[in-house]
């Protein structure tokens, strides 16, 4: 099979590179800015540079457009029809509405659709890590050809089928997660500190918060702009999200500590069921992988964005452990966290009794909850240019602490995985 792909950006050049790596033979383009850096980093492993996505499509057995969400429709619309009949195509892109759509706008007739989502970034090699398969225009025998195909290079394949299903199970475990991850970061550039240096965040739970949100922040803007925007199912969950966060924010600022935690347990009782196979994060690991120090200056912390999402979660009917097949390591380390303050008795009283009565919180969270107002606005009204913006402002606070962050938080996860 020869491959092509269109778009040689991150998640284009690592899987080139795995594809090769498996004895394939490997074509590709960019943009004309980018193609002398492409070609040098490329050539060597014997991957084929050429002039555009027309070139691509016409020798390619299987071609993968690799490009941004927002920009799948205009580069199906410019290279679609040169697809050679009995091909497949597939796109690369975290949300399928959009991508689905270009496709049955430009493609011919005669080629086959089996689209993929690869459930990690760049900085993860494909081999062990998970890859959404999911078919829309195709037949059993074409199907098997990308399941070998993948097979092939390591990925741990989830089968999903169709691309309605893949955007409601990415809208909990990519969207809402990183909106949780969003918010906290932006709270803490509006507050004016590092959490690292408060002692409110201090401890297992809010190394893997801090170190998440770093990790988030370490990659680009346009990523996590068209996963929330593009999605319509983002949009509703993101929704829920807000309201959730603000109903119990305003239950915390009354102290109207029976109805705070009547939601609180109902909302625990329906997410953490007997019946659910736990997570189970190893508490001590956590503990290993802080930016801070002086873990005895610890001070008790309502943890309102975990508080919220289980909520929301509750009102939205959602199991979150139905959509670990596409999990994401944040959201499994948001899954794992949320499960280590629920079930954990005492933890979870501290946490409630801070929501409700620790007055020197309460600004935090307070940064919290406008936070999560902007960003799930920004998503509402489908925001693509704010989103960017918002993003990068924040990017930009945490500054050289990113890269440190995003390699602590690749080991963090290697670690808590093993367990």
């Amino acid at each position: 099979m020869n491959i092509g792909i269109i778009g040689l950006g991150d998640m284009g050049r690592l899987y080139a590179k795995a594809f090769v790596k498996a004895g394939y033979h490997v074509c590709g383009c960019d943009l004309p800015q980018n193609r002398e850096k492409v070609e040098a980093e490329l050539t060597p492993f014997g991957i084929q540079i050429l002039d555009d996505g027309h070139q691509v499509s016409a020798k390619s057995d299987l071609i993968i457009y690799s490009v941004e969400a927002e920009a799948i429709a205009a580069v199906v619309a410019k290279y679609g029809a040169s697809a050679k009949p009995g091909s497949i195509v597939a796109g690369q892109t975290s949300v399928k509405h959009p991508e689905i759509e270009a496709f049955e706008k430009y493609l011919p007739s005669n080629v086959y659709i089996v689209t993929i989502h690869a459930l990690h970034g760049p900085g993860f090699d494909p081999d062990q890590q998970k890859l959404a398969l999911i078919p829309h225009r195709s037949t059993p025998e074409v199907y098997q050809r990308m399941l070998d195909l993948f097979m092939a290079i390591g990925s741990d394949i989830v089968e999903i089928p169709d691309y309605h299903e893949h955007d409601k199970i990415v809208a909990d475990t990519q969207a809402v997660t990183h909106v949780g991850f969003e918010s906290m970061g932006t709270a803490w550039k509006e507050a004016g500190f590092f959490p690292w240096e408060n002692a409110s965040y201090i401890g297992g739970i809010d190394n893997v918060k801090i170190l998440t949100t770093l990790r988030i922040f370490s990659y680009k803007a346009h990523v996590y702009a068209g996963l929330a925007i593009l999605n319509p199912y983002a949009r509703q969950q993101v929704k829920r999200y807000a309201e959730s966060e603000s109903e119990l924010f305003k239950l915390m600022i009354k102290e109207e500590e029976k109805a705070f935690r009547i939601r609180i347990y109902k909302a625990r009782d329906f997410v953490f069921h007997e019946s659910r196979k736990p997570i189970l994060l190893n508490d001590s690991v956590m503990k290993e992988f802080a930016l801070g120090s002086q873990p005895e200056l610890r001070k008790p912390n309502s943890h309102l964005s975990l508080l919220s999402m289980v909520d929301a979660w509750y009102h939205l009917g959602v199991n979150p452990y139905d959509n670990l097949i596409c999990q994401t390591p944040p959201f499994r380390l948001r899954l794992g966290i949320a499960e280590y303050l629920f079930k954990n008795e005492e933890l979870l009283e501290e946490s409630i009794e801070a929501a409700l009565y620790d007055k020197t919180i309460r600004g935090d969270d307070l940064e919290f909850h406008s936070a999560v107002r902007e960003w799930s606005s920004l998503i509402v009204y489908g925001d693509m240019k704010g989103y960017k913006e918002h993003f990068n402002q924040v990017k930009a606070f945490f500054g050289d602490r990113l890269e440190e962050g995003k390699q602590q938080s690749a080991e963090l996860i290697r670690r808590l995985m093993m367990e």
